[in-house]
């Protein structure tokens, strides 16, 4: 395996494909992740949390927030009288996120509703801390979704991202044979959908890596942009503040 790459084709989001896909796994999305993850994806937002918490927010909207795992993570991790809104592009997930909502009387005060990250329904300025996780790479036009983003920042605000990213050198083999080749067969088993995790295995290989990531983020407009590897940098947390 020394040296060898696996090449995955590149996958560019096209918007109404990828909320169609995404209504299709909606079901067996948490499982899923879950799963393929080996159970990291915990630690992963618990690291999220941890970041979001030390901003202090009081209004905060996940974006991409799919089935309400985040938004229940920070809810769970943040002051009781910080304002959570969760927001999604794809009806089905929401549903998802509206049923785990119903079971947890502590999440009740999360206000999930529909909402595309290239237009969002919120105000310029009036956002202390938004959050996305494992959805900026999903987006049809990244530049226009950042700076999106950046326009309903207040000043000083603040937009993390918790996505996948380009391993070290010495997994990056291993990591690509797993998404070409183990990801989409676990999934088709758990989801029934394997061209789902072949598209979204395709979007993780080509996604920048972390300089890359901050330098899109300059590139929008934002002003102090800073990037954490976690698990051998498979997934990066990037923070990038409004001035």
């Amino acid at each position: 395996m020394r040296g060898k790459v696996i090449h995955l084709p590149a996958m560019k989001p096209e918007g109404n494909a990828v909320r169609k896909m995404f209504t299709g796994i909606a079901g067996r999305y948490d499982l899923a992740n879950h799963m393929l993850s080996m159970g990291i994806d915990f630690y992963w937002r618990k690291r999220l949390v941890s970041t979001v918490r030390s901003l202090t927010p009081q209004i905060l909207c996940d974006l991409a927030t799919g089935s309400g795992d985040v938004a229940f993570a920070l809810c769970d991790g943040l002051p009781a009288n910080v304002e959570i809104t969760g927001l999604d592009f794809c009806e089905a997930m929401l549903e998802q996120a509206r049923e785990k909502q119903a079971k947890n009387p502590r999440h009740q005060k999360i206000a999930f509703g529909v909402g595309d990250c290239l237009n969002l329904p919120l105000e310029t300025d009036s956002v202390d801390v938004l959050t996305i996780s494992f959805g900026l790479r999903n987006l049809e036009n990244r530049k226009q979704g950042l700076e999106e983003m950046r326009r309903v920042l207040k000043p000083g605000g603040t937009l993390v991202c918790l996505e996948f990213s380009q391993p070290v050198k010495l997994i990056k083999p291993f990591y690509y044979m797993y998404l070409k080749g183990i990801l989409p067969f676990i999934a088709r088993i758990v989801t029934g959908n394997k061209s789902a995790y072949e598209y979204l295995g395709g979007t993780i290989a080509t996604f920048p890596n972390r300089q890359q990531m901050e330098m899109e983020m300059k590139d929008a407009g934002f002003a102090k942009v800073f990037s954490k590897g976690i698990t051998g940098t498979i997934v990066a947390i990037h923070s990038a503040t409004k001035a």
